[in-house]
């Protein structure tokens, strides 16, 4: 497999499984209804781990365009790769979504709730206040790259020379077990998208698929889970070599 398709195929496991978790959630009459924020916080990490596992010996796993920024900030990885890694993301990100719908077809069409049903795609705001939320988004998603780049150490080395460094130097586990405690800990406020391939490329989706009853797509919240994970990546990235 090579590390584009591993980018495609790890994020679109991701947004299954995670945005998967959302959806038996808030969605009605299916059998994780009402289940709370806990479930969905581990659910994330778990998904995180399976398409780190999945992807890691293939690509690094990286699975998230601020990531990838932050490991090329640090010369760990190659900018020429920067793009096709990002579009790769962004695919698998839609291709998950796209499979969400597919799962849960029935139950949208069942759910009044028209932020619920945006929820099973992309991130909402508790509390609408832009210079808050992208302050949210960049501090989680400092956690998130400043770890992996701390854990990993200043030369990341991998089994494989031809394999990129990326999230599976650390392996799939703490990887998950870390995007679980950046949600319970941080995501109150956003939803902890830190991931702008996991927010975009779903919210099209939602945009452009037949979501019976789906109501706006919140575009005008769009730029925030974008922009601010890349900016906290920037962030991690720049402490990190200061401190090396």
């Amino acid at each position: 497999m090579s590390p584009f398709t591993a980018e495609i195929v790890g994020t679109m496991m991701l947004i299954l499984l995670g945005n998967g978790i959302v959806a038996n959630m808030v969605l009605r009459e299916t059998k994780g209804q009402n289940g709370g924020w806990i479930i969905i916080t581990l659910g994330w990490g778990l998904s995180v781990f399976t398409a780190v596992l999945i992807s890691m010996d293939y690509s690094g796993a990286h699975l998230n365009p601020a990531v990838t920024i932050g490991l090329a900030m640090t010369g760990n990885f190659a900018w020429d790769q920067v793009i096709s890694y990002i579009i790769a993301q962004l695919i698998g990100a839609a291709i998950g979504a796209l499979l969400v719908w597919v799962v849960y077809s029935d139950h949208y069409k069942v759910t009044d709730d028209q932020p619920g049903k945006l929820a099973t795609f992309a991130t909402i705001p508790a509390i609408r206040n832009p210079i808050h939320n992208v302050i949210a988004e960049m501090i989680g998603t400092f956690v998130l790259v400043f770890t992996v780049l701390f854990i990993s150490g200043p030369n990341f080395v991998s089994a494989d020379p031809s394999v990129p460094a990326g999230l599976g130097s650390l392996g799939a586990l703490p990887v998950g077990l870390l995007v679980a405690v950046i949600g319970m800990g941080l995501g109150g406020p956003t939803g902890f998208a830190i991931n702008p391939a996991r927010d975009l490329a779903p919210r099209f989706m939602h945009w452009i698929l037949p979501v019976k009853g789906k109501g706006d797509s919140d575009w005008g919240y769009a730029w925030i889970p974008v922009i601010s994970p890349v900016l906290g990546a920037a962030l991690a990235a720049g402490l990190f070599a200061l401190l090396n």
